[in-house]
């Protein structure tokens, strides 16, 4: 222990700021009636110095002399009322909401509880239990860092391929990185993990939160699982202590900045997935951590008639209050920081329409939304949305202002059941191939509002989707009654491993008309994190808690599906040389610059034009469209006339070969095959057909022709 001076200190910024000669603390809380600072030595003793100016309930103090590595919290005194929705408990030390660091992972006891185990009514008891010990200490950084020439990509949309990841599980395995930087920030800034990206040709990352996280709740350490996915944030500035090989207090935040600066000079922007809907502490059950404690009634929603409880639009058992405008203060202020001070490019947001909610139905002109719009720094980045939460009213895909991107849920699910041969109208898929207009187009959003996806970290890998019909989920511990029943999956004739040679074909098959169809679709295609390699998680659709090899991606997979890996790499290649798969504006069914063909166009298997009654009729299993290169509409960057080979695509979902004609307007030309899904590779385009020579689409697979002549 050693003795600290304290000076009244700034109200602003929040957090702990360093200023080269000590440390300015500020803390909000509006019911707290006192805040004590704590300071940690290296032997973990501690220090407290009671914070006695408040300046618009911000609790503030100034230590000359206290720099970047010191170990701090807070201890906030006020009414433990859990009735009127106050939890305060100074014998527990919380972590600053402003950390930008935080020294390692939460433990477990009951010492993290605000009221006693032992107690009959639970919560509405109060602990004095010292949760000190069981607690990481947050960390005064030093925030300079040698950027150089470092900025925002700002990859146009319309160019963006997103590739989702996990830190960890990407390179936890990954030979040729040494094994001090695996599962690290510096592991996917290695070569080795630059080399796969780009040789995939994606233009993004997306990674799984690394907000700092409780990444070991209870009831996961009982069943000797973890946190994996990392949805259960306790800070919100501050990047996650597990992922870094740095093991210096604090050392994480230079090492995720080296991170994202490797990771832009090969071109790849940086896109966080995060979670403002909700934190790690829980329900009424739940420990105190940080908000909490801090002051419970500001930053959590609560049922209005009985503020003991919380309101839950998220299923992890609470909601942010964003209606409070401290904790939209508190987003924002996040969001800015890792704009600025960590050159991120963007960011998809979690269970979005919880953050939408204002009173109880989801309110797309919230003031979260308003706010966004207005600030300077967000206007120009990537904004995603996971448009759903799990309260009522909360499926809202298609109904995010402009500025905002979605996950396009009804994409995954439409794609998936054609190729599985589900009945369902023609006229659903057409619309998820052009980009989804029935959902955006409305409002005055583009094609990219659309992020499709067929597989994310929520669900079957690719692989799985294809090999099994049921989740496999037993090794959760919840006797497979967790994660998504009905997963639109299909096994192709046997469930799980298999020697058979026709299962195994067809899966390849299926694996590539999946792939095909979403990188030749209008929107944002999102790929899955090793599903390009044949990933498999053994059925288990759910694996939040999994941080082992069944989550960890196996680099022996490469040598097995080089063709799988060949394949997406070419379709990433082709998307990105021809403009009519990612055009910036919708097809308007038309002929735009007068050369009296329309820009799209639509066909059964026989050349004739889709009839409504075909669109709507759920056997239908084939379709033919006609994309023109000529036809498009958006100028380039100089304003520039864009112009594009013509291509026809003919879907077969049947389980029989089709043949097609070719249409009648087209057969004048000479069309090339270009990628033919029942073969593992692009093809030389050898094989040519013109006039009215039959075009066979195996069963089950999709056929690309280019206009040659």
């Amino acid at each position: 222990m050693y003795i600290a001076t304290l000076w009244p200190g700034k109200v602003y910024p929040l957090g702990a700021t360093w200023d080269g000669k000590g440390t300015n603390f500020a803390l909000f809380s509006e019911n707290a009636t006192g805040v004590e600072l704590c300071l940690f030595d290296k032997d973990d003793e501690e220090t407290r110095l009671e914070l006695t100016e408040v300046s618009n309930f911000v609790w503030h103090g100034y230590v000359p002399g206290v720099g970047p590595g010191q170990r701090y919290g807070y201890r906030v005194h006020g009414p433990y009322d859990p009735q009127n929705g106050h939890r305060f408990n100074p014998n527990k030390l919380l972590i600053d909401p402003y950390a930008k660091a935080i020294d390692g992972d939460i433990g477990n006891g009951p010492e993290l509880f605000g009221y006693s185990w032992e107690a009959a009514e639970e919560d509405l008891s109060f602990s004095d239990l010292d949760s000190a010990h069981l607690m990481p200490k947050c960390v005064v950084v030093d925030q300079s860092f040698d950027w150089g020439d470092d900025q925002l990509l700002k990859t146009p949309w319309h160019e963006t391929v997103i590739y989702e990841t996990h830190v960890k599980g990407f390179t936890k395995l990954h030979p040729d990185i040494p094994e001090e930087l695996q599962g690290t920030y510096a592991g996917l800034a290695h070569p080795a993990a630059i080399e796969h990206l780009q040789a995939i040709g994606i233009t993004a990352v997306e990674l799984l939160p690394v907000h700092h996280f409780l990444a070991r709740p209870g009831h996961l350490v009982d069943k000797g699982l973890s946190n994996y996915w990392g949805y259960d944030s306790i800070n919100y500035l501050a990047p996650y202590s597990g992922y870094s090989a740095d093991k210096v207090p604090g050392g994480q935040v230079k090492e995720f900045k080296e991170m994202v600066k490797a990771l832009h000079f090969a071109g790849i922007e940086v896109i966080l997935d995060v979670v403002y809907n909700h934190t790690g502490e829980g329900n009424h059950m739940g420990p105190t951590l940080s908000l909490r404690g801090i002051d419970n009634a500001i930053y959590y929603r609560l049922v209005e008639d009985d503020p003991r409880y919380y309101m839950d639009f998220t299923g992890c058992g609470n909601s942010l209050n964003v209606r409070q405008a401290q904790v939209l203060k508190l987003i924002m202020d996040s969001l800015r920081y890792w704009v600025t001070e960590m050159h991120v490019d963007g960011f998809r947001f979690d269970l979005a329409s919880a953050l939408a909610r204002e009173l109880f139905a989801v309110d797309n002109l919230s003031a979260f939304f308003d706010i966004i719009h207005q600030d300077p720094v967000l206007a120009d980045v990537k904004l995603i949305a996971e448009p759903w939460d799990v309260g009522e009213g909360g499926y809202q895909v298609g109904n995010f202002p402009v500025l905002w991107s979605e996950w396009n849920g009804r994409y995954r699910d439409t794609v998936r059941d054609f190729w599985r041969g589900e009945e369902s109208g023609l006229g659903q898929f057409a619309y998820c191939f052009t980009g989804s207009p029935d959902l955006y187009e409305i409002n005055g959003r583009r094609p990219n509002a659309s992020i499709n996806f067929l597989t994310a970290h929520d669900g079957f890998t690719l692989n799985d989707l294809v090999s099994y019909n049921e989740k496999h989920n037993e090794g959760n511990g919840e006797n497979n009654c967790d994660g998504e029943s009905h997963n639109r999956s299909w096994n192709c004739g046997a469930e799980g491993e298999t020697d058979d040679p026709g299962v195994l074909q067809l899966r390849e098959q299926q694996r590539r008309n999946m792939l095909a169809t979403l990188m030749l679709s209008q929107g944002i295609p999102m790929l899955l994190g090793g599903d390009e390699m044949g990933r498999t998680q053994r059925g288990n659709n759910n694996g939040y808690c999994q941080d082992n090899e069944l989550s960890w991606f196996d680099w022996n997979l490469p040598e097995g599906n080089a063709d799988l890996l060949k394949f997406t790499s070419q379709l990433i290649y082709f998307r990105r040389q021809h403009r009519v798969f990612h055009r910036r504006k919708w097809f308007q069914g038309r002929a735009i610059h007068g050369s009296g063909i329309t820009d799209i166009a639509w066909f059964n298997a026989d050349g004739g034009e889709m009839t409504d009654e075909q669109w709507e009729v759920g056997y239908a299993k084939t379709l033919a469209v006609f994309l023109n290169g000529q036809e498009i509409p958006a100028r380039g960057p100089k304003g520039e006339r864009i112009i594009d080979d013509d291509f026809l695509l003919f879907f077969n979902a049947h389980y029989e070969t089709v043949e097609f004609t070719l249409p009648e307007g087209l057969r004048d030309k000479q069309w090339a095959v270009v990628i033919d899904t029942k073969e593992p590779r692009f093809l030389n385009e050898e094989q040519v057909f013109t006039d009215t020579q039959a075009v066979p689409v195996t069963a089950r697979s999709l056929v690309v022709l280019r206009r040659v002549s």
